[in-house]
Order: structure tokens, then C-alpha cells, then sequence
């Protein structure tokens, strides 16, 4: 149990880093529920981790029904990653990264959150917690689904972050999958 609760809170601190300090200050996407509540934050202005939150309820609805152990294995990631996310928004750095830099070493940080939290059995919610139930039902490896949900989102937000942080996004995300895979070893 507390090595449960310890990857979930570096898991979550990851998370939290990874989007604030390497992702929004360059418009940067992740793929996910993080990457539509980032489409919505560049877009309204919104807070990163409430939105995550907010589009999750109807997956947790369908999960509290159907699926009621990974309800019990995420809403604690879910919660404190959206925190964690929320409480760094307003942290400023003194570095100046470029850009490319800074999209390797966000999707490494985030890659290795998420991971760490799939490998103990929990995650922060969203798309990680659909690609691990269709990741148990299906045996496709949960970092190839998370891979392919995330291509999906960021391709979807290209009018909004631009065709230049597309392309910087992509390479986010595959690092995120990579990382994820890696970390999370066989778990799913």
C-alpha cells in the first residue's frame, strides 16, 4: 500500500512538471484527457486540471458501473495529477528551453508519471485508464493505445497550437508512449 501511495504522488508530480514547466509555456500538447484540457486551456483560458476532472466524469460514470476496480485504481491518480497540474500552473521558471528540449524532457517526465502509476496499478484517469481496460480485454500493450489515443487528440488540435507545435507534440507523445511502455513494464 505505500508503495502505491508513493507512486502516486511522484507519478502525479511528474505529471504535474512535466505539463506545466515543459509543455504549456510552448503551446505543447500530450495526447490524453491532458491533451484536450490543454486544447481548452490554450483555447479558454481554462484551468488544466479542473478540465481534466470535468471530461472524466462521464468515464468514470461507465467505470463506477462497469468496472468498478479500476474506478478504485485511478480516482486517486485522476485527483491528485489534476491537483498536482493545477498547483504548478502558476510556477515560473528562469529557464528558456528550446522548444525541442523541452518536448523531449516533457514527455519523458510525463511518460515516467504515468508509468510509474500504471505499474502500481492505478493512472490518472482519462484515456490512460480506457487504454488500460481495453489494454486487459485485448492484450495490445497499454503504451501502443495510449500512443494511438494521443495521436488522435494532438491531431485533432493542429488549428489551435499551430502545425510547428503539432510536429514538437507528436514527438512528445511518442515519448510519453515509449516511457509509459517502459515504465509500466507487462502490467494491463
Amino acid at each position: 500500500m505505500f508503495e502505491k501511495i508513493t507512486a502516486i504522488l511522484i507519478g502525479s508530480l511528474s505529471v504535474g512538471i512535466g505539463v506545466n514547466f515543459f509543455l504549456a509555456p510552448y503551446h505543447l500538447l500530450d495526447g490524453g484527457l491532458i491533451g484536450i484540457a490543454l486544447l481548452m486551456h490554450y483555447h479558454f483560458g481554462s484551468p488544466i486540471g479542473l478540465m481534466i476532472i470535468i471530461i472524466s466524469i462521464p468515464l468514470y460514470i461507465y467505470v463506477w458501473s462497469f468496472e468498478r476496480m479500476y474506478f478504485v485504481r485511478s480516482v486517486h491518480g485522476l485527483l491528485f495529477s489534476s491537483l498536482c497540474i493545477d498547483l504548478f500552473s502558476n510556477v515560473e521558471t528562469d529557464w528558456k528551453l528550446p522548444v525541442l528540449v523541452s518536448a523531449i524532457l516533457g514527455g519523458i517526465i510525463i511518460g515516467l508519471g504515468v508509468g510509474l502509476m500504471l505499474r502500481y496499478e492505478t493512472s490518472t484517469g482519462g484515456t490512460d485508464l480506457l487504454a488500460q481496460i481495453i489494454s486487459s480485454k485485448t492484450a495490445i500493450n497499454v503504451g501502443i493505445l495510449i500512443l494511438v489515443i494521443d495521436g488522435s487528440i494532438i491531431l485533432s488540435g493542429i488549428g489551435i497550437v499551430g502545425v510547428r507545435a503539432f510536429f514538437y507534440s507528436s514527438l512528445t507523445i511518442m515519448i510519453v508512449g515509449i516511457l509509459t511502455s517502459l515504465t509500466a513494464g507487462n502490467e494491463g
